[in-house]
């Protein structure tokens, strides 16, 4: 990466705001580390406490650092859904995919902010929906967890990965206006009610949210956020339909070259760096089972992808076997959020191994359904999500549990599947109304020249990626013209400039 101040390349140059910076990704790595440390060690008991400090309130300091850090990881996951979306799309619509990522970002944040929040986690109506904390209001409450402001920002972070599933799943066909309303849905109803449901008294311990109160555990969001993610995406990917050129005539489907699968892997990794604050920032302290979430995500992340690849390679063909294996990684990270904390290492990892071949399964079977979904982010966060959520009955220990096993398994499932009813039938209510104002696709002009430029035609930046194959030619042989026509002119010109050559001595013309 690369800053420069003007544009002076002259290393030379006696002007040091002149030369060309080069910044390495390992040294922005280093850094940020270091700044990590030093927060770190400056909330510990021998910076932090002063003379007046308490240990209760050392505790809590930690705490809001903690959270705080995590919080910065989980908003640095925008960035690995960003690589890994721009990587898998078509070339044409790479621009359009990323700035969808970043929109996701500028709407759900101030609408969390405003709307979502409050209902997420104000007093409790019934165990519903939260009544108060609109536009933060209130969040420094006594009465509150402790957190106040970074309590929030991580929760904000949640909120932008649930809706940032949807960009992708909608990708490379949908319109840009349609998509922020989704955004927004997202960030200020469907979402927040979900959270509150399952994770409403973690601001107030005195609300009783139904779900919570029921013993369905799901630790760090496998069915708050990425079911509710998946389901909003699923009904999105079945009303818009699928990419033009995506399955031929007959419905076989189709192969469409995918931009860069390095941004992709890329993006995975920053989402697996990211994950470990997502898991682990969920504990709400820096406490002796932050070690153990944290490996037993890094353990599930790794044991998925392994799994996904053999599966893809040994009993698929390798039919989409790229795809499988970096989606499969993406898939245990999320089976894994819901029992992080209670689950073994090594229950952990046999998670993580089923994930990744339920992951392929659920993605084999999107395309023989013919819903298209670019990026496969409901293989990834809606079955993988489901089957983490179930996972937490089956094997976690017997003492973390609500309920005797097999009645905490009709618990989980029936937690899931109200998740995925509410955010449906919400879902498909607003994609209707949608679909009959604004309309839900672009023309298949736009779809064809690329979605580059907020969801408008990318005429100039891809107009050469979509001339037939007689135009090229076309142009080929115009250009082959000029050029011949050119080189006539310029010798004619070098001949006329030349002198008349002298008469032969002889007269004959001959040379002696």
């Amino acid at each position: 990466m690369e800053v420069r101040g003007t544009t002076c390349t002259n290393n030379a140059c006696p002007y040091p705001s002149h030369r060309r910076i080069r910044v390495r990704p390992l040294q922005l790595f280093l850094l940020f580390g270091c700044v990590a440390g030093a927060m770190l060690s400056t909330a510990s008991p021998a910076f932090a406490q002063t003379g007046t400090e308490t240990g209760t309130e050392t505790a809590l300091s930690q705490a809001r650092l903690w959270v705080l850090i995590c919080s910065a990881l989980v908003f640095l996951m925008q960035a690995g859904f960003s690589c890994f979306e721009v990587g898998v799309v078509q070339k044409k619509n790479a621009t359009g995919v990323a700035i969808k990522n970043l929109v996701d970002w500028v709407i759900v944040s101030p609408a969390f902010f405003f709307v979502g929040f409050g209902l997420m986690f104000g007093t409790s109506l019934w165990g519903f929906i939260g009544t108060d904390l609109f536009a933060l209001s209130g969040i420094e409450d006594s009465a509150g967890n402790g957190l106040g402001w970074t309590f929030f920002l991580f929760q904000m972070a949640f909120a932008g990965t649930a809706a940032t599933i949807v960009s992708g799943a909608m990708s490379e066909r949908t319109k840009f206006l349609p998509y922020v309303l989704v955004a927004l849905m997202a960030g200020i109803l469907v979402y927040p009610v979900v959270g509150h449901w399952i994770w409403g008294n973690l601001f107030y311990s005195g609300n009783t949210p139904w779900l919570a109160q029921l013993g369905f555990h799901d630790f760090a969001g496998s069915t708050v956020v990425h079911t509710t993610g998946a389901t909003i995406a699923f009904v999105g990917v079945a009303m818009v339909g699928p990419r033009i050129g995506r399955y031929d005539e007959a419905g076989n489907l189709r192969h469409l070259t995918s931009n860069n699968y390095s941004f992709a892997v890329l993006g995975v990794f920053v989402l697996w760096f990211g994950w470990w604050g997502f898991n682990g920032g969920s504990a709400m302290a820096f406490n002796d089972n932050v070690g153990k979430i944290i490996l037993n995500t890094n353990l599930a992340g790794a044991a998925a992808g392994l799994s996904a690849y053999v599966h893809a390679r040994f009993f698929n063909d390798r039919e989409a076997a790229t795809d499988k294996f970096i989606g499969g990684i993406l898939g245990g990270l999320v089976a894994i959020t819901a029992g992080a904390d209670i689950l073994s290492p090594l229950t952990s990892y046999l998670l993580g191994l089923i994930a990744g071949v339920v992951h392929n399964l659920a993605f084999d079977l999107m395309n023989r359904l013919r819903l298209d979904d670019p990026v496969g982010a409901i293989p990834v966060h809606g079955f993988c999500g489901v089957l983490g959520t179930i996972w937490v009955a089956l094997a976690g220990p017997a003492d973390a549990l609500e309920h005797a096993r097999p009645l905490q398994l009709g618990v989980q499932i029936l937690g899931a599947s109200a998740v995925i009813l509410w955010s449906g039938t919400c879902t498909f209510a607003y994609f209707s109304v949608l679909k009959r104002t604004t309309g839900l696709r672009v023309s298949p002009q736009e779809e064809r020249e690329g979605l580059n430029i907020l969801g408008s035609t990318a005429k100039f930046a891809t107009k050469a990626q979509t001339l037939s194959t007689a135009e090229i030619i076309s142009i080929l042989q115009y250009q082959e013209t000029e050029e011949k026509e050119t080189l006539k002119e310029a010798q004619s010109e070098v001949a006329a400039s030349l002198p008349p050559s002298p008469p032969s001595p002889s007269g004959s013309g001959e040379p002696e």
